[in-house]
């Protein structure tokens, strides 16, 4: 079967819509977000009911807990800062959707099992690198394939006991490309793509300025970063 993998929208819904619509065309019958649904940018609303929408299997991440809790220890400034206005103007039944979300998720898909994680096995937070990698990772969770999101930056891992994907971010990517990142994966034979999409950076510039939110948020945007 193929499915799509993505992570970090972080409410970028311009970039969201554009993956999907990628998605769309490769013929991908489910997709798993890694979780950090919402924070950074100014759609909360609008990334959740897309998701809702596409009946995307996701789980939480650091920003998606910030905003259920109100709690933003441990976050630099702009983070806590988006956190902050993202709990002030998400609505209550997507709050609600975030709270039904796990902080992992095991499933089998055509009799392989996927584990998927917003950081790894270890911590939910923890920030995963490709460097810091091995098969003790997938012998950890006992699956096929192990999906990582967090650290916005992309990267496939082949082991003789399983693959390790991250790929990457849809919202904020960090690997000096500005294109939305994500995954497909053939869970028949193990192919896994980096896939990257070009979309409206400026209508989020716009956005992220008429709503107050640090001006850096957008600029960064510009180079993924």
């Amino acid at each position: 079967m193929i499915v799509a993998i993505i992570s970090d929208v972080h409410s970028n819904v311009v970039a969201l819509e554009a993956v999907l619509e990628d998605i769309e065309t490769l013929g991908a019958k489910r997709i798993f977000c890694a979780g950090d649904i919402v924070g950074y940018y100014p759609f909360p609303n609008e990334t959740i009911d897309l998701l809702k929408e596409w009946n995307v299997i996701a789980i939480l991440g650091n920003h998606d807990r910030a905003v259920i809790h109100f709690n933003t220890v441990g976050m630099n400034r702009l983070a806590a800062d988006a956190a902050r206005w993202t709990s002030e103007n998400i609505n209550a039944e997507n709050v609600d959707y975030l709270k039904s979300l796990r902080s992992n998720l095991r499933t089998k898909v055509n009799k392989r099992t996927i584990a998927m994680y917003h950081g790894s096995p270890r911590d939910d937070d923890e920030y995963l690198y490709e460097i810091d990698t091995g098969p003790e990772l997938i012998e950890m969770c006992a699956c096929d394939f192990m999906i990582s999101g967090h650290t916005h930056i992309p990267f496939v891992r082949k082991f003789a006991n399983g693959i390790l994907i991250n790929p990457g971010s849809v919202g904020q990517p960090r690997d000096g490309d500005r294109k939305a990142s994500y995954a497909i994966l053939d869970t028949e034979h193990g192919d896994v793509t980096i896939c990257r999409k070009l979309y409206d950076i400026n209508k989020v510039h716009r956005k992220v300025i008429s709503v107050g939110l640090p001006h850096f948020l957008a600029e960064r945007l510009d180079y993924g970063f």
